[in-house]
């Protein structure tokens, strides 16, 4: 997806994913990364509510990776908000494929990203990382199969009151082919009940099953390690 695709959504971001799957990553995540020492890149940074928890539980540098220049925007301006931690993250205006970093880093953190990649660009992703793990470095993202996506009718997947107006998240399935899910997103301002703004983005995500993406990062040379349920843990070998 373009980068501007993003910008309908940079408002809603914090309000939807704090009611989704954030929380329970920060009870994940934090022990995952509890003997980490070096350098982190995290993929797909959105708006920084997980580069936060990542700065604050690893005492190296973080590499925030993220195309969209709205959700940087956000992102940089929650950093300024911890001098310590403002320090220590750069923000890199790229995508996943286009990765670079100086040394080799000691994990590479992926929070609801994978999904955009297609299995071509999962082949190509899972190069990328191995070039950015040291020896031992470990790669985690969260994971857990999905039941088959079903075309219906939009829904509402969130409402939230910010002052006086009800920010809403609308969504539904348009397509569905075997990992392929094509979905539009509603994002609604309404005051008093009138919409007051709206905007609709489509989108396709790829979910291909927990044993596919397995075979993937062993064909790519990484080893499993053990993971709470809807985590994954891949290490790069010694």
């Amino acid at each position: 997806m373009h980068e501007d695709a993003y910008a309908p959504a940079v408002p809603f971001y914090d309000l939807f994913h704090e009611d989704g799957h954030v929380p329970a990553i920060r009870e994940l995540l934090p022990p995952l990364l509890a003997d980490v020492r070096g350098a982190v890149v995290e993929i797909g940074a959105g708006t920084g509510l997980i580069t936060e928890l990542i700065a604050r539980h690893v005492p190296g540098e973080v590499y925030a990776v993220e195309p969209s220049l709205g959700m940087r925007s956000v992102l940089v301006s929650r950093l300024t908000t911890d001098p310590e931690v403002l320090r220590r993250v750069t923000v890199l205006p790229c995508g996943a494929l286009e990765t670079e970093v100086d040394e080799p880093v000691e994990a590479v953190v992926m929070i609801s990203v994978l999904q955009s990649f297609t299995a071509a660009e999962r082949a190509a992703l899972w190069r990328v990382l191995r070039g950015l793990l040291e020896p031992g470095g470990r790669l985690l993202f969260n994971w857990r199969d999905r039941a088959p996506a079903v075309p219906g009718d939009l829904q509402v997947m969130g409402s939230y009151q910010v002052g006086r107006h009800t920010y809403e998240v609308a969504g539904q399935v348009l397509a569905a082919e075997g990992e392929s899910v094509t979905s539009r997103f509603r994002y609604r301002i309404l005051q008093r009940g009138v919409v007051i703004s709206q905007d609709d983005v489509d989108g396709t995500a790829h979910w291909p099953a927990t044993d596919v993406l397995a075979a993937e990062l062993k064909e790519a040379g990484f080893e499993p390690d053990p993971a709470p349920e809807g985590m994954q843990v891949w290490r790069m070998p010694k």
